[in-house]
């Protein structure tokens, strides 16, 4: 197979961004439309609309108008109701609405209904998050990611006429109906999506190989992760005096960006900031992102950020920690970095360190509690070392080496019996000195 080209992956991106929805022309007025039904409280619903009137900003339209219709579950042929759309229809024509974005997730069918009513463009949560994906990734992995999953989400919505002809036959045997449109298309879609999978996989082989090298230097490595805009990569720009991107939108960064940190005690770890997570994050950008998500697998301690300022902190851990389960990174050792102290509710922040023991309160705008971050870290990570204080015989110049290579040196005395030294090293590689003693 080919490989594939940033030409053909931007062209690829901009063609399918058009066919899941036309946020990214214009700022679009929107009317952004939620269900409230028996399975969440008001509250929940109000907060849920919060979150997608910032997605749809994010994606470049403006909300002009919020609804929100109550129902025990969601109408099978048009989610809110036939009544309710049809209500909301006339609302949004007086609006001049050219947009409509649904806080749940649509079926086609739900989808295609609604357009017809409202006789605009009608985009659910998923689509809504895609898009600001297609216009977020800039790196090949990043944009093959993201056709993926656009491409798994459009597969279902295709339609087709089912009576055009796109191709016939020239011979006995071959006359009669050719392959419909519908057909032609899904195929094609269904070619694509083998193709990227291929890719993504050989993307994936070259991660591994990475970490596997990363692993073999013995140097520990920490993965940031938490709800998208809690600061992750303002930490990391403090932590590491990285330049990576910060915006105030959501979904600002897709690429994991992996960086050397300084600990106190003079040693070293990487760290990484992945994807931010958010509430019910679509599976098929989990899957299509499962390569950059195992930066917060393949890890020894994940540091969990969530932001004190935000309506809700303890929703998104919860989300966070949903998603971490469902990439099998739960079990892993998790320090929680509470964020922007400097601008949230002191109640806020000392209810989040009593409800969490050991997190820590920081603030990634000021420097406030980076210190204690950063001993904290460095905690964690201590039990992969191993202190020693050997000697060791002249003879086994190799184990001096090896110290040397892999461990950190704090003292070297050279006396009658061989050479003295205090030293840190990997877990891994202590046996190789038990049998010199240890102090």
């Amino acid at each position: 197979m080919a490989p594939m080209t940033e030409r053909h992956v931007g062209r690829d991106r901009q063609r399918l961004t058009a066919s899941v929805t036309d946020l990214a022309v214009g700022r679009q007025r929107a009317l952004v439309v939620a269900l409230a039904d028996d399975r969440r409280t008001v509250a929940e619903v109000e907060a849920s609309l919060d979150e997608i009137e910032r997605l749809t900003d994010t994606a470049g339209s403006d909300v002009v108008e919020r609804a929100v219709q109550r129902r025990a579950r969601p109408d099978p042929a048009t989610y809110i109701g036939k009544g309710k759309a049809e209500e909301l229809a006339s609302i949004g024509r007086a609006l001049d609405i050219d947009l409509v974005v649904v806080e749940g997730e649509l079926s086609p069918v739900q989808q295609r209904n609604l357009q017809e009513i409202f006789k605009t463009d009608v985009v659910d949560r998923v689509a809504l998050i895609l898009d600001i994906f297609a216009q977020h990734a800039t790196s090949g992995p990043g944009r093959a990611q993201v056709e993926l999953a656009m491409l798994h989400y459009r597969l279902p919505r295709l339609r087709g006429k089912g009576i055009e002809l796109s191709r016939l036959g020239g011979g006995i045997g071959t006359r009669g109906p050719g392959e419909t449109k519908l057909e032609s298309d899904r195929r094609r879609v269904l070619k694509r999506i083998s193709q990227l999978e291929e890719e993504l996989e050989s993307l994936a082989t070259i991660r591994h190989t990475q970490r596997k090298a990363r692993r073999r230097s013995e140097i520990p490595a920490a993965a940031l992760v938490g709800y998208t805009n809690a600061g992750k990569s303002s930490l990391l720009n403090r932590l590491t005096g990285a330049a990576v991107l910060v915006e105030d939108r959501l979904f600002s960064t897709l690429d994991a960006t992996v960086r050397r940190l300084a600990l106190p005690a003079g040693r070293e770890a990487l760290i990484s900031d992945t994807v931010g997570f958010v509430r019910d994050l679509p599976h098929t950008l989990v899957e299509a992102f499962q390569s950059t998500l195992e930066e917060a697998v393949d890890t020894d301690l994940l540091l969990h950020v969530v932001d004190a300022s935000a309506d809700d902190p303890e929703r998104q851990l919860t989300s966070v920690r949903i998603t971490l389960q469902e990439i099998g990174a739960h079990e892993l050792p998790e320090l929680l970095v509470i964020n922007k102290a400097d601008v949230a509710s002191p109640v806020v922040v000392e209810r989040l360190l009593a409800l969490h023991p050991g997190s820590v309160a920081v603030s990634a705008i000021t420097g406030l509690g980076i210190d204690a971050l950063l001993e904290g870290i460095e905690t964690r990570l201590a039990p992969r070392w191993i202190d020693l204080d050997i000697t060791i015989p002249f003879e086994r110049g190799d184990l001096v080496s090896l110290l040397h290579r892999v461990g950190e040196i704090i003292s070297e005395e050279h006396g009658p019996d061989g050479t003295r030294l205090k030293a840190r090293v990997p877990a891994r590689h202590a046996a190789a000195f038990h049998a010199l003693g240890s102090g």
